[in-house]
């Protein structure tokens, strides 16, 4: 990146002879930013409410995720922590693939995605998830809640389908068992979601619950009767 930079100040500086190109390519210089791997190693992930391991699938460096069955409730800190992020704005960028568990309970769809802006003691998160056995679904109201908002602890899923039905959910095409590109974009109060390579988003959260200035960590986030596999990981600020 340095040296771009001083390859471009050269040139702006003899060629034009004025200092106004240079402040606007330093400027344009100094905001951009490139996407960030993030490695899924064990000495970066951190289980909160859930078991996870280390694997191989499909040719990919996998981590598996699942709930603890001693967590009885839906939409808690269930979750791997990554150990060091702290994200505020930008992009969380992660592929996911959902199986259902051989003890999965009747209403288990395959619960995934993540979790972003997460507190010091885990007490506080937004969360954006899918429902993949609800994407190919015969019924449509099934099919119209593939995709969940929601914010930990006072806005679970429950809460707001009551009081704002239809508004934090939304339907996409997906499946279980196949790798599905989650992306989700966050700015302020504003969050949208793309799966796959898809330009559109699929879902668009304009009202986060949690105060637009918090800031916290990235989660890999799973719920009851799933077993999740995350891989490709990837965080622009």
């Amino acid at each position: 990146m340095r040296k771009i930079r001083f390859h471009f100040i050269s040139i702006f500086w003899q060629g034009k002879g004025s200092v106004l190109p240079l402040l606007i390519l330093l400027n344009a210089i100094g905001s951009y930013s490139f996407a960030q791997s993030v490695p899924l190693k064990k000495d970066r992930l951190q289980a909160v409410g859930v078991t996870m391991s280390l694997q191989k699938l499909d040719g990919r460096e996998v981590v598996q995720v699942v709930k603890d069955s001693t967590v009885k409730g839906v939409d808690e800190p269930t979750f791997v922590r990554i150990v060091g992020s702290n994200f505020k704005d930008g992009t969380i960028e992660v592929k996911v693939l959902s199986k259902l568990r051989h003890d999965a309970p009747a209403d288990a769809r395959g619960f995934i995605g993540l979790a972003f802006r997460i507190n010091e003691g885990n007490s506080k998160f937004e969360s954006i998830y899918i429902r993949p056995t609800n994407g190919r679904a015969d019924d449509q109201i099934r099919r119209n809640h593939s995709i969940q908002y929601f914010s930990y602890p006072d806005f679970k899923f429950f809460r707001l389908r009551k009081e704002f039905p239809e508004k934090y959910e939304s339907y996409a095409d997906m499946g279980l068992n196949e790798w599905i590109k989650i992306k989700i974009v966050v700015n302020g109060a504003s969050a949208k979601l793309y799966l796959d390579d898809n330009k559109e988003p699929s879902l668009i959260v304009n009202d986060l619950k949690l105060a637009p200035e918090e800031s916290g960590a990235i989660g890999l986030f799973v719920d009851i009767g799933t077993e999740g596999y995350f891989a490709d990981l990837k965080i622009l600020k």
